[in-house]
């Protein structure tokens, strides 16, 4: 585990399964929910959810840092994962599935209790409306990661709903950094910005190399008095990198004093907003690990973005990635 290339990429985060299901904007009013919303809920919850669907349900696994590990692992990186899955069957899809895209399935950790699910409701205006139970996903402590869970890795991507358990994630990311990774942090949600605001500029500037976030993401910590070069500039003076998503219009990349925008893909038919962000970190991780420049590294992320959208759920069919894998060749 301690060969220098045995690991490009090592995500970190929660290893959720994804149940996607379409339903009628009667249906969130019906149980309440705000449409866009994200709601922590307990096994039973989910299951009282579950029971009340009108539709199928289509399982496939996610989690923010699982869906861009998951993709760079298909591009070609050599990848592995930190997280805590259930000894259940979800938890052993999940691992599976991993493999079969030829991931390190060896840092997984094993958890008592039930594989985290998140459900995901979608209305037919391509919104989703998550519930989830983080189940095992939640029991993943700072006791549990060490810097040999880090070894052999060059790259460690970590998804920003850590920054909710602030214990866990310092350990997470001095481990990283007495390991030799540089760090990748995706900023999650506004949400999670606010809760975090007072701690998140000086975890960028100490530990992280790359950030991602959305317009929302980088006003919630900047303010709205900035443009959107100048709010990925900003980032970048905290860390190194920076790319502030703005989704139909692109994103604007910043090193140092140089900032770069880089259009959106075109779609064909909006299906699902489900992982783009995610999927598009993977893009851009997968150039930039590679030493493609920031536009460059931007232009596959914009692909991988747009191919998000326009499927169910956040895990890309093959038709979607074998091309641009094969570009890469």
């Amino acid at each position: 585990m301690d060969s220098e290339n045995t690991c490009q990429l090592i995500g970190v985060g929660n290893p959720v399964v994804d149940l996607l299901t379409h339903v009628e904007d009667a249906f969130l009013a019906q149980i309440a929910a705000e449409k866009g919303g994200m709601v922590l809920v307990d096994g039973d919850a989910l299951a009282s959810l579950r029971a009340a669907l009108p539709g199928e349900v289509t399982q496939a696994p996610g989690g923010s840092a699982g869906n861009t590990t998951f993709s760079a692992a298909r591009l070609g990186l050599k990848c592995a994962y930190l997280g805590k899955t259930g000894d259940d069957p979800l938890g052993a899809f999940y691992r599976e599935r991993f493999a079969e895209y030829g991931g390190d399935t060896s840092r997984f950790k094993t958890g008592d209790q039930p594989n985290g699910q998140c459900l995901s409701l979608i209305t037919p205006d391509s919104e989703r409306t998550m519930r989830t139970f983080l189940g095992a996903a939640m029991t993943l402590a700072p006791e549990d990661v060490s810097v040999d869970d880090f070894r052999g890795c060059r790259h460690a991507h970590v998804e920003g709903y850590l920054l909710f358990n602030p214990d866990l994630l310092l350990k997470v990311l001095r481990s990283a950094k007495e390991a030799g990774c540089t760090v990748s942090l995706d900023l999650a949600s506004f949400e999670v910005v606010r809760a975090a605001k007072a701690d998140l500029p000086e975890i960028l500037e100490t530990y992280v190399d790359v950030v991602f976030a959305n317009e929302e993401e980088a006003a919630a910590l900047l303010g709205n008095h900035l443009s959107y070069p100048e709010q990925a500039r900003a980032l970048a003076r905290l860390c190194s990198v920076a790319a502030v998503k703005v989704g139909k219009d692109g994103a604007h990349l910043a090193q140092g004093d140089t900032c770069v925008h880089v259009p959106a893909e075109p779609i064909t038919r909006l299906v699902d907003t489900t992982g783009a962000g995610d999927q598009w970190a993977a893009g851009f991780l997968y150039g930039w690990l590679n030493g493609d420049s920031l536009e460059d590294a931007g232009r596959l992320a914009a692909k991988l973005g747009a191919a998000a959208v326009q499927v169910l759920g956040a895990e890309l069919p093959e038709e979607s990635i074998e091309p641009l894998r094969k570009a890469r060749r």
